[in-house]
């Protein structure tokens, strides 16, 4: 008995701590899993301090898309297909590309989202104005983290922070997302978007 309460005990320590005021997990995964479409403005804060701003488009399961500046497609990331690509208009390149999967992004975008899963969540916290979770994938947590803010009444994600393997910080600020809205399919299409800059023939 005594070995299988110590076992207990160090279980239960290796659970993050949840403040008073934070909301539960269960309540923040069924926040997001509730997201189907959503888009609105948003302030991007970089490691090395400058800021920039643009509009999200995001469409879960897997899809999200970031327009920076005001609208002239300068600067586009987007992920679809299970891949994430950078489009730049200085550059006559093809994008640069990778699996959104070695991102910490994808644990939002995500079909079934599940912070309570074993080794997701490695910090909850919460007081009276905010609930923060740093969430990382059990299975690949080499690729970062993402912190998680989330103000209550209701329920709003409000802002993230991706930490990435070397400890550099990107902050996303969420000017208030507007759900359900129609967002077209090719926005989320790497190919699309190649066909719509030149750099392939439709």
């Amino acid at each position: 008995m005594k070995r299988i309460a110590l076992a207990a005990a160090m279980a239960l320590a290796a659970l993050p701590a949840a403040a008073q005021d934070a909301i539960p997990l269960a309540e923040l995964s069924a926040y997001l899993n509730d997201i189907r479409t959503a888009e609105g403005a948003f302030t991007q804060v970089n490691s090395d301090g400058s800021v920039s701003t643009g509009r999200i488009y995001l469409h879960r399961p897997g899809r999200v898309r970031f327009e920076y500046g005001d609208g002239d497609d300068d600067l586009v990331v987007l992920a679809g297909g299970g891949q994430v690509a950078i489009f730049d208009a200085r550059s006559n390149l093809r994008p640069e590309q990778y699996p959104l999967s070695q991102t910490p992004l994808n644990l939002i975008l995500a079909r079934n989202v599940d912070l309570g899963r074993s080794g997701m969540v490695v910090a909850h916290e919460g007081d009276d104005t905010a609930t923060r979770v740093v969430a990382q994938d059990p299975d690949r947590p080499d690729n970062g983290q993402i912190t998680l803010v989330f103000t209550d009444e209701p329920v709003e994600l409000r802002q993230w922070i991706i930490t990435d393997s070397t400890g550099q910080e990107t902050t996303v600020i969420l000017g208030g997302l507007e759900r359900d809205t129609q967002i077209a399919p090719r926005l989320f299409s790497i190919r699309s978007e190649m066909t719509d800059r030149g750099m392939i023939d439709d």
